[in-house]
């Protein structure tokens, strides 16, 4: 399945100053398989090491990390002939060979001329911890679920695809056309962007198959936390994990401790919070005290939200029933607008935005998003189904006076003086327009 981040990884091919890379994102987020595919279709041969499924290969690490004495041992493990610029060398899941992570190091600075990646599950979480790692030796991206744009071009909608990525006014799309993307959004809500998911919905077009699939990738998650978080911090691990749904349910979305357990404090969750950002699992928004840049200076870190990482998963850990997507928008407004606002965080996640931001105003105003897009801070708003309403956006106004607003909606894609409307569907393309 075409997955956007293949151009990045061809500009990183071509790249004079070109670094080890490595490839960061959740488990089964479709790492493995799409660096298998820029191996086969921009090399010659490829060189895969696995560390979890061998343990003989972490041994190739253990005398010295010489890249010219790793490779010939590759060779030989491998029967593969490694030609510099014309093989690729992929370690998957090297997390399990922490010396084969710090070889990086020594790659970027003695063998530059060979092409190398890396990627791996709890990349992040044991990045976190390993004080070796090459700092300034490699290059690095990010790995997102697949986007609503993908997921259309998985359904070979091609054309429609192309025609949304190279849309650079804001003017209305045809009514027919966005109708039938407004159906399409509701199913990729249903499904999410999980490949297994979305490529067991194309094969069976079986809501019941893709929601076992996404009970598996659950299963898997919580395997995880037992198998390599902290022993002390599994508990508080699942706890946070386990209440996103009744956190994202609430009218005031901001995560509040005490619905994780009763009683509890910040600090006490301080550090399982911080594995499960690490993992990929899960993305932090912070309350901002004033729209200015740069907005991370402004960002309020005892008050956030937290989104998960793909919006079928949060379905499934609600226990969404897949046929509610044959109600007239009904997807939209369930959980008060939970799924809504969580696809928004996910997609404006998958364009590039670092940290996720908000803005509220005591209790009468809140603004779900602010962000920061060249040096221009752009408030979002986004609201379930195809409401117009924008009070709070209103509210920021009067405090701020932005040269622009924004709101997200099912609406088509327009502008109204200093108001733009931006379909949920385009989000990953927001804003189109640099103002």
């Amino acid at each position: 399945m075409k997955r956007h981040i293949f151009n990045q990884l061809q500009s990183w091919k071509q790249s004079k100053i070109r670094k080890p890379l490595i490839l960061q994102g959740a488990r089964q987020v479709g790492k493995t398989h799409i660096l298998n595919a820029f191996a086969s279709s921009e090399y010659k041969n490829r060189v895969y090491i696995n560390f979890d499924k061998s343990v003989r290969a972490a041994s190739i690490f253990e005398k010295d990390l010489d890249p010219h004495r790793i490779i010939s041992e590759l060779e030989l493990q491998s029967g593969e002939k490694i030609i510099p610029r014309h093989t690729l060398i992929f370690f998957d899941e090297i997390q399990e060979c922490p010396n084969a992570l710090n070889s990086l190091k020594y790659f970027c600075e003695e063998a530059s001329e060979y092409h190398v990646v890396a990627a791996g599950s709890l990349l992040g979480v044991k990045m976190a911890k390993n004080k070796g790692f090459p700092v300034g030796k490699v290059n690095f991206l990010e790995l997102y679920p697949m986007t609503f744009l993908e997921f259309l071009y998985a359904l070979d909608k091609k054309l429609l695809h192309d025609h949304l990525m190279q849309l650079a006014k804001i003017e209305p799309l045809s009514e027919i056309i966005h109708h039938d993307l407004c159906d399409l959004l509701k199913i990729y809500m249903t499904i999410g962007g999980m490949p297994e998911a979305v490529k067991t919905y194309i094969q069976t077009h079986d809501f019941q198959k893709v929601q076992i699939v996404h009970e598996e990738i659950i299963k898997a998650y919580l395997l995880d936390f037992s198998k390599h978080a902290p022993a002390d911090q599994v508990m508080k691990i699942t706890a946070i994990w386990n209440s996103l749904p009744a956190q994202l349910a609430k009218e005031n979305k901001k995560f509040v401790f005490s619905i994780v357990k009763s009683g509890a404090r910040a600090r006490e969750y301080e550090i399982a919070m911080q594995w499960l950002i690490d993992a990929g699992l899960i993305y932090v928004s912070y309350a901002i005290t004033a729209p200015k840049l740069p907005l991370k200076a402004y960002g309020d870190t005892s008050a956030f939200k937290l989104y998960c990482l793909d919006v079928g998963i949060l379905g499934a850990m609600s226990e969404l029933n897949p046929k509610i997507i044959l109600e007239k928008n009904a997807l939209f407004v369930e959980f008060k607008g939970a799924l809504t606002e969580n696809l928004a965080a996910q997609l404006l996640k998958s364009r590039g935005v670092k940290q996720l931001h908000y803005w509220t105003s005591g209790n009468t105003a809140e603004v779900d998003f602010i962000l920061q897009v060249e040096n221009i801070v752009q408030p979002l708003e986004v609201k379930a189904g195809v409401s117009a309403h924008k009070k709070s956006l209103m509210v920021y106004d009067q405090k701020h006076q932005p040269d622009m607003l924004n709101r997200a909606n099912l609406l088509n894609l327009k502008q109204d003086g200093r108001v733009r409307n931006f379909p949920l569907y385009l989000l990953e393309r927001f804003p189109i327009v640099d103002r």
